[in-house]
């Protein structure tokens, strides 16, 4: 709603004329969006890297037009300029639009094009909205369409964005490997299918989180590859409608020069302007690694249940109370927040692949929500890695001699015993130890004296429980 003491210009498109405040940077196209879209509350300023990427694609679309005779080098230095203010992020509070719209990005895409325009008006010394002397579509947008601008900021944006998520993801590697070491020697009862298995290693156990997050950083370099793939110089189906020649294989060579990243033109312009398969790609990696998380925080919450009736073999940091009516009760309320932002994502991923099947002919019109879904996953994951390393892995604790103890009174540990003495007869000391409470060792050394108390000793030592020699 305008004050009445504020002042307005007026901007016309095809469908008429509306107010704009004279303070702002955006423009008429803009104001029908703002009015047309209200899905998220989330705008476009949420995603910085985002504005910085449309920003990167104007400028070097500024550059090719000027070395190709299409602007004139005063006019494209202006835009150049003007790019460059908004890719500072300056302008960041004049991206509003809606993260979710129709259009297939078309009013993101002319938000730029409006607030690059006035920039770099201002900077020829003209009024916002002067649009005779540097035109949103004519000037800013020129030999472009959404079609290949949006895609094109999206993927620069995407890469950007895993950079962050990447070395997120590797710090909580590393601190769980570093857990590993400190656990090394404290022994534990592995177990499969919530049942005793055989012994190990707590530090094998967290070294092994390590290598399974450290497995998702090269499925990450090589979705950034995907991604770096794009269709600049396509315009709107592919064809280059509107653009000179040389323009599309000049603007990648800017885009790669002023970005710093390893980007290439598409080899077919057509199919690269409708394909969305590096888009489920990277959201199928997404999904992989927030199962790969979302199970290690199961186990991190298992391997602190208790502290009296669960496995209680380590104690995750205490952060707040756990409840309103158990006094003492503390909760693992970081593995469990890593857990849902997980099923966010696993959700998030559905939606990336519907949207991508849902594109027809020449181009997919979904891609707003495929930007949505992935830039949130990204953010959410990255801040999700953050928070479990801080607030819960630095943190976490071994009850060392607990987890020995059920080591050594466990019916799992009959099994280093199959070379020694059969499986017929490890089973029949299992079954006896389960229905008498017996521990193993009495009934096979003291009992049944199937083995002396020298071999026993020569079986059982740390060493080899936790890195087995085979013993007969």
């Amino acid at each position: 709603m305008l004050s009445a003491m504020q002042t307005t210009r007026l901007e016309h498109d095809f469908l008429g004329e509306r107010a704009i405040p004279d303070e702002v940077y955006y423009g008429i196209q803009t104001l029908r969006a703002l009015e047309n879209f209200h899905i998220t509350g989330i705008p476009l300023k949420s995603e910085p890297l985002f504005v910085q990427a449309l920003a990167y694609v104007k400028k070097a679309a500024a550059m090719a037009n000027r070395d190709l005779g299409v602007l004139d080098s005063a006019m494209a230095e202006c835009i150049i300029n003007a790019c460059d203010r908004v890719a500072s992020g300056d302008l960041n509070d004049q991206f509003l639009t809606d993260m979710i719209q129709g259009g297939a990005g078309t009013s993101v895409n002319m938000n730029a094009n409006e607030v690059i325009a006035n920039v770099a008006l201002e900077l020829l010394g003209k009024r916002k909205g002067e649009y005779e002397f540097c035109h949103p579509n004519n000037h800013v947008n020129c030999s472009q369409s959404t079609n290949d601008a949006y895609p094109t900021a999206f993927r620069i944006a995407l890469s950007n964005k895993l950079v962050g998520y990447s070395k997120a993801l590797g710090e909580l590697a590393d601190a769980f490997a570093a857990k590993g070491e400190e656990f090394r020697n404290v022994l534990k009862m592995g177990r499969t299918q919530l049942q005793d298995a055989v012994p190990m290693s707590m530090g094998d156990e967290f070294k092994a989180f390590a290598t399974n997050l450290r497995e998702e950083l090269l499925r990450i370099e090589d979705s950034r590859r995907l991604i770096s793939e794009i269709n600049m110089g396509a315009t709107a189906i592919g064809t280059g409608v509107n653009a000179p020649h040389g323009y599309a294989d000049l603007v990648t060579k800017y885009l790669r020069e002023v970005t710093g990243l390893d980007l290439s033109l598409a080899g077919d312009l057509i199919e690269a302007t409708y394909d969305t398969g590096a888009y489920v790609q990277l959201s199928g990696v997404l999904k992989r690694t927030a199962v790969k998380l979302s199970k290690i925080c199961n186990d991190l919450r298992l391997l602190s249940s208790g502290p009296r009736t669960g496995l209680f073999e380590i104690n995750l940091p205490p952060l707040q109370p756990g409840s309103s009516i158990m006094p003492g009760k503390v909760n693992p309320v970081v593995p469990e927040v890593v857990n849902q932002t997980a099923f966010y994502v696993i959700g998030a991923d559905l939606t990336v692949t519907m949207a991508a099947e849902a594109g027809q002919l020449q181009l997919n019109v979904m891609e707003p929500v495929i930007s949505f879904a992935l830039f949130t996953s990204i953010s959410y994951l990255t801040n999700a890695c953050h928070t479990l390393r801080e607030k819960c892995v630095v943190g976490i604790t071994a009850n060392a001699q607990h987890a020995e103890n059920m080591v050594r009174n466990s019916i799992g540990i009959v099994t280093q015993l199959n070379p020694v003495l059969g499986y017929e007869a490890s089973a029949e000391i299992a079954k006896e130890a389960l229905k008498t409470g017996k521990t193993v060792h009495d009934i096979a050394v003291t009992d049944r004296q199937l083995l002396s108390q020298e071999k026993w000793d020569e079986i059982f030592t740390f060493e080899n429980l936790i890195r087995p020699d085979f013993i007969q």
